[in-house]
């Protein structure tokens, strides 16, 4: 709209089409950059008046009710004139503008007025409450402790309590803000002075919670009130009072006394756990008792015992031994106990026919498939007789390298058949079986076999079984014996007879129905299978799935093998089964247990290799004297290493031994590596790294071993008899020790004078005093007992004549090789060496 539109015409106007509105924006700028745009619409209209009176322009926000239908200019209803007639629309915009915003400053001033009166009001209501709660405590100080408890005026908690949320009735009791017990008095909480912030938008954080948007008069206004407290301060203060109340009325507690379980060694921090005392207090009763340690130091258990007690605890003594499994306390009730087989152990001298006989018992035909015809390991088998009755046959080997083999087989049988050949007598082994079976306290029967054979001497054989303390029933004794023959089957049946004869008498028994025990027999490495062990049930019943702790090693049982390969679900007492599932291979001898789950399996696993390894690598204190010594002994013995791998763990053991009988002061075996199963490449690196032979018994390498074999060029020995084994091992180790050198003494000689001879050397004028002097020979030169020079005699003259020997009573003159160090006085031995091949 322009100036010319707004003015009076007098005359024609030109035609056309006028809009009726007319729209613009305008931009308000606020403080800290906020800005904002407002729509303004600007209608016009023409009032019905006198000819030429001018057009009203009013605001479009203000309507005006329609006009009267006088000649007066109408007045419009707005609250304030709509401006002079003459006011051009720029002017309008500004003046709509200008009281807009004073309207806006107008309703921030009235909000910002309401909220210093209600910030007031709060800071009167928490004096108020201040002083409200004094007198009442007051009250309670001065009251006795039966009486009543006071109610507080609920005036002033009202406010506080809405603006918490809690909205309680009008008239209802206000919450309790304190105990009614007695406490020391504190002082009065002063009200919190006024804070001045220097950044307006911290001081106006809390009042655009309750007042909305930030003014430019509340953003310049420097001279507010006191900011009033949130509402988290005010809980804040209350938890403080609670705090400080409840502190106010606590009594030390009675010291509680507790049971503390102390270990053979503990920290000092996990002793002051145990016993809820603090760490720091623990170091300073030790600091008292002369002991400088820190928290983390271990201390003994003795130790521990004074600190439990000075601090008034009781101690319970525990040792780590208790973590393993104790069977000789799990004592069966007599009522659980039934009638299991025998186990009998067949043990005699090598090549005796202890497996000839059990083939016969069994019908089979062990012998044929043992290396050499003779037994190297520990067989188990269980038989049915005639009667319908099982008898558990253990067989042992008779070689004298299985000596823990047989002492493993006289301990988990109940009756011992000593077999001793017709035609050859007692012999070593059988003498060592004798003892073993004395020492395991069980009952004897001896089996006099060959009896088919021509010098078959069985009164012989009773007769020198009497030096061994051993009396049988033919000679008015109490040792059963039978004669028997494997090869014709005579005897067999007496000799069972004997066996369950000796078995009743015995009253075995065992508990089927608990958890299983076992012995290992015989554990070896397979190479489908995995780690298998011979086992004999003992006691209980053993399961498939059940889960099991045998020696350093834990696992489950996936599945059990009776002596004729046939998978079996249930393992009964005295039945010998092979076990499949164990983590390792064990130890023969070795105790197998039933536990409940597998964290008590590892448990009991991992304290045992524990101890094992610590049992393995304990040594001697050590001090230099010790450090010389072995180091001295170490140069002047000579090793032999080996690498041992066999098929069963018995045998591992067994060669072991043998070799280590084999070894002397001067030149003994050091055993590299011993393991159960096949030839490994771990095994070839070693041998080839300290450049021993791999000896492998029943074993073979596999394919990547004998590859590396081939290209390191490692000795590899193989061998399925354990003698031969050591005989060659025997030889082996006197070559590398030797020939025996022994020295003889010819003839001794006595220096009267010394001569020149030659340039350099000098020729000794002797006397022979004994024996004789040949040239050539090793010689001593001694001077006062003590030898000078070690040489040979390179002349040997008598007068002026060569000669190849001198008696004694001559003279001869002589050069010693090598040395010039010849005085009259001096004597002179004479000897020669002689080497022995060493044997072992």
């Amino acid at each position: 709209m322009s100036d010319s539109e707004n003015k009076p015409t007098l005359g024609r106007k030109p035609l056309g089409l006028k809009r009726s509105v007319e729209a613009g924006e305008v931009k308000q700028t606020f403080s800290h950059g906020r800005t904002n745009k407002v729509v303004v619409e600007v209608k016009r209209r023409k009032l019905i008046g006198k000819p030429g009176a001018p057009e009203a322009v009013v605001a479009a926000p203000e309507p005006a009710p329609a006009p009267a239908p006088v000649a007066a200019p109408p007045k419009p209803a707005a609250p304030k004139p709509a401006g002079p007639a003459g006011e051009t629309r720029q002017e309008l915009q500004a003046r709509l503008l200008r009281e807009a915003e004073e309207a806006r400053l107008q309703m921030g001033e009235e909000a910002n007025r309401r909220e210093q009166e209600e910030r007031q009001r709060a800071l009167e209501d928490e004096k108020r409450r201040v002083e409200d709660n004094r007198k009442a405590e007051a009250q309670v100080e001065a009251a006795p402790a039966t009486a009543p408890e006071p109610e507080l005026d609920a005036g002033p908690e009202m406010v506080e309590a809405a603006d918490e949320g809690e909205a309680p009735r009008a008239g209802a009791p206000a919450p309790r803000r304190f105990t009614p017990v007695a406490q020391p008095k504190r002082p009065e909480p002063a009200a919190p002075a006024p804070k001045k912030s220097a950044h307006p938008r911290d001081k106006g954080g809390d009042q655009r919670r309750h007042a909305g948007k930030l003014t430019v008069s509340r953003a310049l206004n420097e001279d507010e009130g006191a900011r009033a407290r949130s509402l988290a301060a005010l809980k804040r203060a209350r938890e403080k009072e609670k705090r400080a109340h409840f502190a106010g009325q606590s009594q030390p507690r009675e010291k509680q006394s507790r049971d503390v379980v102390v270990p053979e060694a503990i920290t000092v921090q996990e002793l002051a756990n145990r016993m809820a005392e603090k760490g720091a207090d623990l170091v300073k009763a030790l600091f008292k008792m002369g002991v400088m340690v820190t928290v983390n130091q271990t201390i003994d258990q003795d130790t521990a015992e004074l600190l439990v007690e000075e601090f008034g605890h009781t101690i319970q003594r525990v040792s780590e031994s208790d973590v393993d499994i104790d069977t000789a306390e799990d004592v069966d009730a007599p009522e659980t106990l039934k009638t299991r087989p025998p186990v009998v152990t067949i043990m005699g001298h090598v090549d005796h026919g202890k497996t000839s006989l059990l083939d016969a018992l069994r019908g089979t035909d062990v012998v044929r498939g043992e290396a050499g015809g003779i037994t190297q390991h520990i067989g188990a088998y269980q038989i049915k007789t005639k009667g319908g009755e099982l008898i558990t046959f253990l067989d042992t080997p008779g070689h004298e390298a299985f000596t823990e083999m047989r002492q493993r087989g006289a301990n988990v049988t109940d009756i011992v058949i000593l077999v001793v050949a017709g035609d050859d007598g007692l012999m070593p082994q059988t003498v060592e079986a004798i003892n073993h079976t004395k020492a395991a306290g069980v009952p004897m029967i001896v089996a006099i076999t060959k009896s088919d054979k021509p010098e078959y001497n069985a009164q012989k054989i009773r007769e020198r079984l009497l030096e061994h303390e051993i009396v049988v029933e033919a000679m008015s004794g109490d040792v059963q014996d039978v004669e028997v023959s494997a090869k014709s089957g005579a005897g067999l049946d007496q000799l069972i007879e004997k066996i369950l004869l000796q078995a009743e008498l015995m009253e075995l028994k065992a508990n089927p129905d608990r958890t299983a025990e076992a012995t290992v027999i015989e554990a070896k490495l397979d190479k489908g299978k995995g780690p298998l062990a011979s086992v004999l049930i003992t006691r209980g019943t053993l399961k498939v799935g059940d889960i099991l702790v045998v020696g350093t090693h834990s696992g489950r049982v996936r599945a059990m093998l009776d002596d004729k390969g046939r998978q079996v679900k249930l393992a009964p007492p005295s039945l010998p089964v092979e076990v499949l599932g164990i983590g390792g291979v064990p130890m023969a001898g070795d105790t197998l247990t039933v536990v409940d789950g597998e964290a008590r399996a590892r448990e009991v696993a991992a304290y045992r290799a524990e101890k094992a390894t610590a049992k393995r690598t304990t040594s001697a204190p050590a001090s230099l004297e010790n450090m010389f010594s072995a180091l001295a002994a170490k140069q002047a013995v000579i090793e032999y290493p080996v690498v041992i791998r066999s098929d069963v763990q018995g045998s591992t053991e067994a060669i072991v031994n043998a070799l280590n009988k084999i070894s002397n002061d001067e030149i003994k075996v050091r055993i590299l590596q011993s393991g159960v199963g096949a030839i490994t490449e771990s095994d070839v690196s070693l041998a080839q790294a300290s450049g021993a032979p791999i000896i492998g018994f029943n074993v073979r390498p596999n394919a990547k071993a004998r590859e590396m074999l081939d290209r390191q060029k490692v000795r590899m020995k193989y061998f399925d008899v354990i003698y031969h084994l050591t005989e060659d091992v025997a030889k082996e180790m006197a070559g590398i020790w030797g020939p025996e050198r022994i020295e003889h003494v010819l003839g001794r000689a006595e220096v009267k004078e010394v001569f020149p001879a030659g340039k350099r050397d000098k020729a000794a004028g002797l006397l022979v005093v004994e024996g004789l002097i040949k040239k050539g020979l090793f010689a001593r030169l001694t001077r006062d007992d003590v030898i000078v020079s070690k040489t040979t005699i390179a002349s040997l003259r008598r007068f002026k004549d060569d000669v190849a020997e001198v008696r004694a009573g001559l003279e001869c003159g002589v050069v010693l090789a090598d040395t010039n160090d010849i005085k009259p006085g001096d004597h002179l031995e004479v000897f020669e060496v002689e080497e022995r091949e060493r044997t072992l």
